[in-house]
């Protein structure tokens, strides 16, 4: 139990490897979540600078190769062989420790999403590639890795079947995140916010969004104001537990969402999607120089686009249909 709980916080100090590192160029870190198979240091943004990424995705493995630097000098300088035999409590528990400290710090530098070696690999691409083509390159590698491991596994480590599969799924989303901030630059919040929508009032009832919901393909409801202002959003999840727990005369102000930001139209649609990834947002408030709502930006309709735009790239960055939209020329 000692052994399990010393290895979690040697994982929980790789994290703050990075989270250091990042805070170093201005990149804070909401959360760190502590895995099976490791842990993740959720950062608000990745520096597109190079070598600022490369400093940061290694000092997680850095703080472990120091981790067990300390353990090894302890021990006299010795490192017996048996240390790796990390389930058997009859070896030294700090030699058993070192050992594992210096596997993490291997294990992470394994060339693959969402793992350091994947991002260090990024980084070296990136001097003389390009961020987005260096992300390219290095996701493929990674899932290419990722069957590696899967085929590895069938031979008799299941373990290894998970993180393989982990493995993949972070490449891809790691690739896919990075498409999409390439995509919207250049871009604004107009020219891809959803300007044909049900509104909710403050005063309206669960039943009347259950009505909205049947008739309409919405998925989140706005709640504004007699000003046209943003009061919240009501989701679909909202409004089912609100049925099932609460009941149909539930006011809808009661069980919405009150934290959605707004954005004015004209702002670029990076800041929205940032918003939307760093706080787990279901939708943003679009308004117009008055403060009224005239859209909203939601992560399905920002997918549509996606799609679109990589049906057709040779597009400007700025979308054609939202060109002569009333709202730019508010």
């Amino acid at each position: 139990v000692i052994f399990i709980l010393l290895l979690f916080l040697c994982v929980l100090l790789h994290e703050f490897g990075h989270v250091l590192a990042a805070r170093r160029y201005g990149v804070q870190t909401p959360d760190i979540t502590l895995l099976p198979i490791g842990g993740v240091a959720r950062l608000e943004r990745i520096p597109e600078e190079p070598s600022q990424e490369l400093i940061v995705a290694l000092a997680g493995p850095a703080v472990n190769l120091v981790i067990a630097a300390a353990l090894y000098l302890v021990l006299g300088g010795v490192l017996p062989r048996e240390s790796m035999e990390v389930q058997n409590s009859g070896v030294s528990l700090l030699a058993r420790l070192a050992s594992v400290n210096i596997f993490l710090a291997v294990f992470n530098l394994i060339p693959a999403f969402p793992m350091d070696g994947g991002r260090v690999l990024r980084a070296v691409l990136a001097y003389r590639l390009g961020y987005s083509r260096g992300t390219q390159i290095a996701a493929t590698v990674g899932q290419v890795v990722a069957f590696g491991l899967g085929l590895l596994g069938l031979m008799g480590n299941p373990l290894l079947i998970f993180i393989a599969v982990f493995v993949y799924l972070g490449a891809a989303s790691e690739a896919h995140a990075v498409q999409m901030r390439q995509v919207s630059r250049g871009m604004l919040v107009s020219d891809a916010m959803i300007t044909q929508f049900e509104t909710l009032a403050p005063s309206s009832r669960v039943e009347d969004a259950v009505q909205c919901l049947i008739k309409t393909t919405q998925h989140e409801f706005p709640v504004v104001d007699g000003a046209g202002g943003l009061r919240g959003v009501l989701t679909r999840d909202d409004m089912i537990r609100a049925l099932r727990e609460r009941g149909l005369e539930t006011p809808v102000v009661e069980v919405m969402r009150s934290d959605i930001p707004v954005l004015h139209h004209r702002l670029p649609l990076e800041d929205a999607m940032r918003l939307m990834q760093k706080d787990r947002l279901p939708a943003i408030g679009v308004t117009n120089s008055q403060l009224r709502l005239v859209g909203l930006v939601t992560p399905e309709n920002i997918a549509e686009m996606m799609m679109i735009l990589a049906a057709n790239p040779k597009r400007s960055a700025r979308v054609p249909w939202q060109r002569i939209s009333p709202v730019e020329r508010t």
